[in-house]
């Protein structure tokens, strides 16, 4: 039998935090289990509580770890190229491993166990969507291609509501076609000129 290397710092952490989404997205909060991570990560239940006090810390730490960073849109010279391209890195971020744990988070918890990760969905993915649409919509209005006072909070809100109900209700894909449909049917006749 081989023994299994030990691992230190980075390589400890990366793996601790792909056994939580592994286990997160297969069995749910209410199942996951630090004795599970540690398992699954092949360390030691001690070594994650030195690091976290519990599991909606870790959670919390392996969402922001493995979670793709938002990113300005440039400005390609229309509003819809734009959507477009942001729709689509949502969809993204939406169906990677920390995407697909979040999924897993918003279809199981209630409203008050939610609590513990409001701040982190708030901060990592709400604000950063909205601000994106806001930015496209204001290069768009100054080019023409957005009807003037479009670019409003509550506009920007549409588009990531759309992407957490759909995750969230319906359970439905958050494809190439889904962002499509979502920037022609929905925000386009929202802002057009």
């Amino acid at each position: 039998m081989t023994a299994v290397p030990r691992r230190r710092g980075r390589a400890l952490e990366a793996a601790i935090f792909e056994a939580t989404l592994e286990l997160l997205t297969s069995g749910g909060f209410a199942r996951l289990t630090m004795e599970g991570v540690a398992g699954a990560a092949q360390t030691g239940k001690a070594a994650l509580y030195r690091r976290w006090a519990s599991k909606a810390d870790l959670v919390v730490h392996a969402l922001g770890a493995t979670l793709p960073p938002p990113a300005d849109i440039p400005d390609l010279g229309s509003v819809r190229s734009e959507l477009l391209q942001l729709m689509g890195r949502l969809g993204g971020i939406m169906n990677s491993p920390a995407g697909h744990a979040i999924r897993v988070l918003m279809a199981e918890l209630d409203h008050e166990q939610a609590l513990a990760f409001k701040d982190f969905l708030d901060g990592r993915v709400l604000r950063p969507a909205n601000a994106a649409v806001l930015a496209i919509l204001g290069r768009g209005e100054r080019r023409g291609d957005v009807r003037r006072g479009a670019a409003t909070p509550i506009v920007a809100d549409v588009a990531p509501a759309m992407l957490l109900y759909r995750a969230k209700v319906c359970d439905g894909p958050l494809d190439e076609d889904f962002c499509g449909d979502l920037v022609d049917q929905v925000l386009i006749p929202m802002v057009r000129p």
